[in-house]
């Protein structure tokens, strides 16, 4: 006959508590860390959604269509901007272009308070060196007569046009497409098109990296293609 002590059955339960069958703990900490986790994710998406002027749904919208085809087609594409060429009508195509056009006027007047400091510090550090613009916004006209202009590298015709409305005084916001964020490639050009360090620095030029912009103002080839904004809209020049 086998008999158990009182200390053979305590280490015989603690066995069978303890065994590699024993896991509640661990599951019970997975299940919390991902509830933690998609709290997070439902916070932070939801801030941006705010940020964006959109509700929760239409950011969630945004994010199903950017794991699409359109992740393809245009993936720096901002979210207004998906949302309205993928609008499902003429209301709310017209919503996210109003939200839009609101959302870069406030953004323009922040820009061009800081341009002003950019330009003047830039002229007192590095008056011999041409300055690129370090934001990738739309451009921020100051007056009526100013452009945003879109060109490529070689173009002939973008360098005639650009020497013409140059000695015409018109003031230019230029967008080098394909410059691939390479500031000497941007400078390289613009010395060859002959912009001056002058123009620059006096505020006539500014030199800035495309980045998908002239896409999304519906730019199309051959360039260049310029555009004034007339009441917070962009409106092409022909």
């Amino acid at each position: 006959m086998v008999r158990f002590t009182t200390l053979s059955v305590l280490l015989l339960t603690i066995c069978l508590v303890t065994g590699p069958g024993w896991s509640a703990p661990t599951t019970v900490e997975t299940q919390q860390q991902s509830s933690e986790q998609a709290q997070l994710q439902q916070a932070r998406s939801a801030a941006q959604a705010k940020a964006w002027g959109l509700t929760d749904d239409e950011w969630a919208k945004f994010e199903r269509l950017q794991s699409g085809p359109r992740q393809y087609w245009s993936p720096q594409l901002d979210p207004l901007t998906t949302l309205g060429v993928e609008a499902d009508s003429d209301q709310e195509r017209q919503r996210y272009a109003e939200l839009q056009v609101r959302l870069e006027a406030r953004r323009a007047e922040r820009e061009l308070a800081y341009q002003k400091a950019y330009s003047a510090a830039w002229g007192r550090l590095f008056p011999g060196l041409l300055p690129v613009q370090g934001m990738s916004g739309a451009a921020t006209p100051s007056d009526n007569a100013r452009y945003a202009v879109f060109v490529e590298d070689p173009c002939s015709t973008c360098e005639a046009s650009l020497r013409q409305w140059l000695n015409k005084g018109a003031h230019l916001d230029l967008y080098l497409v394909g410059s691939h964020d390479d500031d000497a490639r941007i400078r390289q050009w613009a010395r060859k098109v002959g912009i001056t360090p002058a123009q620059v620095g006096s505020g006539q030029v500014t030199l800035n990296h495309d980045r998908g912009r002239w896409f999304t103002l519906g730019a199309s080839r051959p360039l260049p293609a310029r555009f004034q904004q007339v009441e917070g809209k962009w409106q092409r020049v022909d």
